[in-house]
């Protein structure tokens, strides 16, 4: 059994026991969170969408909370002695799959 959550824009294919990298929760490490934005609930053979999946909800176990690697902005215009360096480094959790109920 699997579920198609979505997380910041993007859509998560999640089984039981996965891990997977999310936008930053505001949650402990350890604590349980309920995903109830699920779009798509699927099996071997069998999916479901729409009304039949609005009450669904994917529960994920809070894993620990993590930066990404350094990402190096430069804008820059040409003849007006003009540069500008930033970088920037997104924060994300790690989670896991308890269950999907």
């Amino acid at each position: 059994m699997y579920a198609v959550v979505t997380n910041g824009g993007r859509q998560f294919m999640m089984r039981v026991g996965d891990t997977c990298k999310v936008d930053r929760l505001a949650a402990e490490v350890g604590a349980e969170v309920r995903y109830e934005d699920v779009l798509l609930i699927g099996g071997s053979d069998t999916a479901s969408t729409g009304k039949d999946v609005a009450k669904k909800a994917v529960v994920l176990e809070v894993l620990e909370h993590k930066k990404d690697k350094k990402i190096n902005i430069i804008k820059f215009k040409r003849r007006k002695h003009h540069m500008k360096r930033m970088g920037h480094r997104q924060g994300y959790t790690v989670v896991k799959v308890k269950d999907i109920k």
